[in-house]
């Protein structure tokens, strides 16, 4: 199934009321070890009513400019969030996403601050709606900030489903066309591109849900790497790969197969090559 990200997946309602609360208790510790921090958490995290709030303040203070500043970015954006509780979900489930697979991530307070792949992500997830709504150059110029901003580059009609982790960011690619199911982990300097300058059609890469792409690798074309499946670092891919599948190299090849009922590679981060991982 295609999973657009304003679809939320059975399960995950409420979950930004969850994520809400534990971030509201560490920013509350955080205020007290850290003073100096006191000013961004409270603009941020204490003085805010929810996760929308929240993630509509943070994204203003990064991606105000000239062309928009903060007090009109905060409104446009929380006014969005608000039209789009299921969009908040997701954020919540990328904010877990990041804190369960990331070794480097303590808690959501981090990502929500200070990590670039979720600040990336939300944005486009604001863009996406924006697109949807036929607002398109408004959503373009969300993707375009972003991309100077975090070194990320997606774009505002991609569809990407929930609970994902962008490891990093930087050089983060994604096309017009590609589609990312759930619960899916990527890291830096990924992309999802196509193959020509062709207009119109479906030319960009389909990633089912729990699959891991390494850094580095480059998925070209409407090819479909399956569920579970792992991409090997640095990976050029061209052709579908198989569900429960690890491929490698150049252009990658099959290495290694999972038993079907295995962990998501998604889920375990493991990035080693062998059937074992």
């Amino acid at each position: 199934m295609l999973i657009r990200p304003e679809k939320m997946i059975p399960g995950v309602s409420g979950l930004a009321a969850d994520v809400w609360q534990e971030l509201y208790s560490v920013a509350e510790e955080a205020s007290r070890r850290e003073p100096k921090l006191m000013g961004i958490l409270d603009d941020v995290v204490l003085s805010r009513t929810g996760l929308g709030n929240a993630v509509a303040v943070r994204l203003a203070r990064k991606l105000s400019r000239r062309d928009m500043g903060r007090d009109e970015l905060e409104p446009l954006i929380r006014t969005i969030l608000k039209a789009n509780p299921q969009t908040v979900e997701c954020m919540a489930a990328d904010l877990r996403a990041v804190v369960e697979r990331d070794a480097a991530c303590h808690n959501a307070l981090e990502p929500l601050l200070f990590f670039k792949g979720f600040h990336a992500l939300a944005t486009y997830r604001v863009a996406h709606l924006l697109w949807q709504e036929g607002r398109h150059l408004l959503a373009l110029l969300f993707q375009s900030i972003s991309s100077e901003v975090f070194g990320v580059d997606i774009h505002p009609a991609a569809q990407i489903g929930c609970g994902i982790l962008l490891d990093h960011g930087t050089g983060f690619v994604v096309g017009e066309t590609a589609i990312i199911e759930n619960d899916v982990s990527l890291l830096h300097e990924v992309t999802l591109g196509g193959t020509g300058k062709e207009k119109g059609g479906a030319r960009h890469p389909i990633v089912r849900s729990g699959v891991l792409i390494g850094a580095g690798a480059k998925v070209l074309g409407r090819v479909e790497i399956g569920e579970c499946a792992k991409v090997a670092a640095s990976s050029v891919v061209l052709s579908d790969v198989r569900p429960h599948t690890t491929v490698a190299g150049v252009p990658a090849q099959e290495v290694a197969a999972a038993s079907p009922d295995e962990i998501s590679p998604a889920l375990c981060m493991q990035q080693s090559i062998d059937s074992e991982s």
